[in-house]
Order: structure tokens, then sequence, then C-alpha cells
């Protein structure tokens, strides 16, 4: 038995495979086994990853059902103690696995280790995640990890690995969401489960190639069902607005691209203190305004400049 499994969910990603796998076999630690699920890609992904000869890498093919589906493959065919996922067209620092271990060694009960990461937002720009309360050299068990979850997300995906057991105890990814099924198995299990973070940047973010996870068209998008968490927000006001800032992005989101009653479902949830005034004037701009604003954020965000909502 492997103490990681990393799960790679493959789907078009024939031009970056190469150097993420790369990225995997050159860690430090190399107690691992690599699963790699093919889902349905229709490019020559596959091919690249059966040319590198590595008795670790174990390819799975299946017919394409989305990334959820995946990953829940290789978690149902993993050997490893812990988890570790990776993105087809990420990157690990060679110490990822190493730094993910120790703290793993160190706070042995806790339901998510994270590393730190960089976000690669151009092909010559990066930036660096900040979290609330928690100090660039802090290593340890996160106090209040829905506080602290923002203005970036402590746990991306690349960057984390989760006891098998954990995974197995929450349901892993929610088969048809296909935006934010990491972000709701995260929340789940960070409302009832101690999370660690350590003070090493290990992983690459890379937000700037077309066609990532992260950047579907949100008319394209099954979201997850907040309301499975009014009970924990109600007990948790900072789970409470932690979640309303993600319902504020969604709201926009669907606004700025005129469709006005999935804005109006996800804004009308919102306690409105949880997003201040300058962020409810914004809501109640137009469209086509809004549409403008996110033209500008997105050109900003090429020269290296970023501003969040997630404040």
């Amino acid at each position: 038995m492997a103490l990681f499994s990393v799960i790679i969910p493959l789907f078009n990603k024939a031009p970056h495979i190469e150097n993420t796998l790369k990225s995997v076999l050159s860690q430090t630690l190399d107690d691992y086994e690599i699963i790699i699920v093919n889902d349905g890609s229709t490019d020559n992904g596959s091919e690249i990853v059966k040319s590198i000869r590595d008795s670790r890498i174990r390819i799975i093919d299946q017919s394409n059902q989305g990334v959820s589906a995946a990953r829940n493959k290789g978690i149902e065919n993993s050997n490893g103690t812990l988890i570790a996922f990776l993105d087809a067209d990420d990157y690990w620092f060679p110490d990822h696995l190493k730094e993910l271990s120790d703290l793993y060694t160190n706070f042995p009960d806790c339901g998510i280790y994270c590393s730190r990461y960089k976000i690669k937002t151009t092909s010559k720009h990066f930036s660096t995640p900040h979290f609330n309360g928690i100090p660039e050299n802090f290593s340890g068990i996160i106090g209040n990890y829905f506080y602290s979850n923002r203005p970036s997300r402590i746990t991306w995906t690349s960057s984390l690995a989760i006891p098998k057991e954990i995974l197995i105890q929450y349901g892993g990814f929610t088969v048809g969401v296909t935006n934010g099924q990491d972000f709701e198995l995260w929340t789940k299990i960070g409302i009832h489960e101690k999370i660690a973070i350590g003070s090493a940047y290990t992983s690459l973010y890379n937000y700037h190639i077309p066609g990532s996870l992260a950047k579907t068209n949100i008319g394209k998008m099954k979201l997850m069902d907040f309301s499975q968490f009014k009970e924990d927000e109600l007990k948790n006001k900072d789970l409470k607005s932690f979640l309303d800032l993600h319902r504020f992005f969604y709201a926009m989101l669907y606004k700025s691209n005129r469709n006005y009653k999935e804005a109006v479902f996800y804004y009308k949830d919102i306690d409105k203190k949880n997003i201040g005034i300058l962020n409810q004037i914004l809501f109640n701009l137009p469209s086509s305004l809004l549409k403008i604003l996110y033209l500008i954020k997105k050109t900003l965000k090429k020269t290296g400049l970023e501003f969040s909502t997630y404040n």
C-alpha cells in the first residue's frame, strides 16, 4: 500500500499532461501510485501517458462522465492512505508530497492537508493567494477555516491531500455538478473536520490555460445545491458569510449573462451584510455594464492585477 494515491482526471489535455505527469515523477517523496482516469478524451492524451514507462502509473479508461465521476473512479481504485488530486494541466514542485506527508505526520487527525500554491494568471504573470488570519510562515491546524478561506481559497484541489477514509465518509464528489463540485466537498469536510496547512508553496495553478476546469461558461454549469448547508449556516456565521460570497459570485455571473431568474435565485438567500454596500450596488447595475466590468477585470488579470469581491 502506498502512502499517496495521486488521482489525475484526463480529458483532452494532451498538450499539458506530460509536464503534469513529470512533475509527479520528480517528487522527492516516492511513496505513491498514480491513477489517471481518462474520461473519454478525443485527443492523444492517453497515448502520451502510456508512452511514459513507470510501474507506479495506472490508466483507467471510461466514457465521458465528467470530472466528478473521474475522480470518484480514481478513489474507488486507489490503494493509498492519502488521496492527492492533480488536474491534468496543473503542476507540482518537487517537495509537494513531502510537505503534505510532513503535515500528515505532525497533525494526523485532520480531514484535509493543504500546501500553499501560486497562480499562473498569464504566461508571464503569477499571483500569490492570501488567507485571512494565516501568517505566511504558519504551518499547522487552521483555527477558523471558513473565516480564513478568503479572500483566496485555502483548499484548492491540486494542492491538497485527504485521507481516503474521509473521502468515503463524505461520499466523494457529486456526479452531475459541473462547477464547484470540489468546493462542495471541501465545505462538507470543513464543517466537521480539522484542516491543516503548510507554509511552503509547492504547486502551480495554470489559470491562463484555455479550457481549464474553473473557466467553464456559467450558462453551461450545473452548480451545487447550497440549501444542503442551511442548518449548518444557522450555527456558524463564518460558514454563512463564506457561502454568501459564493452565492454572490454566481449571482453576478448569471446577471452579467442576462439570466435574471438564476441571478435572483442565488442573491435572495444572501445576508446582505456579508457582501457589503458596494457589492449590493454592483449587483443592481445593468447587465451590460456588468459585462464590461468583467471584461475589464479579465484584462487587468492578464497584466497581473486582480481584484475580488471575496474580502
